[in-house]
């Protein structure tokens, strides 16, 4: 019943017409989806501090090293002259990211010793979502932030 659920949520979301603040929600919801499909634990969701957002923050606990993962979700239409939106992460945002990411992991000490790994999601939106695949890009100057 409860995976019925879930799709039946999904239709809605992909039938409904998307406005510019349910795009966001949208396409963090199929990041998501897609990431606990592979196991990873949601710890935080749209969380915020002064320093700035992360999208999504999971765990992967299982693992032999205990996993972090900070994603940085953008949903897009159709693709542009630059890909699917690599220019709206620029390195003021990446600098934000970091942070943030920094001042979370102050004061959540337990996870200090995760391995961190920061991927920025472009998510395709209806009605291109059944074309494209999402993107999982690794975002390199921001694997290890300054602890």
């Amino acid at each position: 019943m409860r995976g019925m659920l879930r799709e039946q949520e999904r239709h809605q979301w992909v039938n409904a017409k998307l406005t510019t603040a349910t795009t966001g929600l949208w396409a963090e919801a199929e990041a998501l989806r897609l990431l606990q499909g592979r196991g990873w634990i949601l710890l935080e969701k749209r969380w915020s501090c002064r320093y700035g957002e992360i999208d999504l923050l999971l765990c992967k606990a299982n693992a032999p090293v205990p996993r972090l993962l900070a994603v940085e979700v953008k949903g897009r239409r159709r693709c542009g002259p630059d890909g699917w939106g690599l220019a709206a992460f620029d390195a003021r945002k990446r600098q934000r990211l970091a942070l943030t990411l920094n001042y979370w992991i102050a004061l959540n000490p337990r996870h200090a010793c995760s391995q961190l790994e920061v991927v920025l999601a472009l998510v395709p939106l209806p009605p291109n979502h059944r074309h494209r695949p999402v993107r999982w890009l690794k975002v390199p100057d921001l694997v290890e932030p300054n602890r």
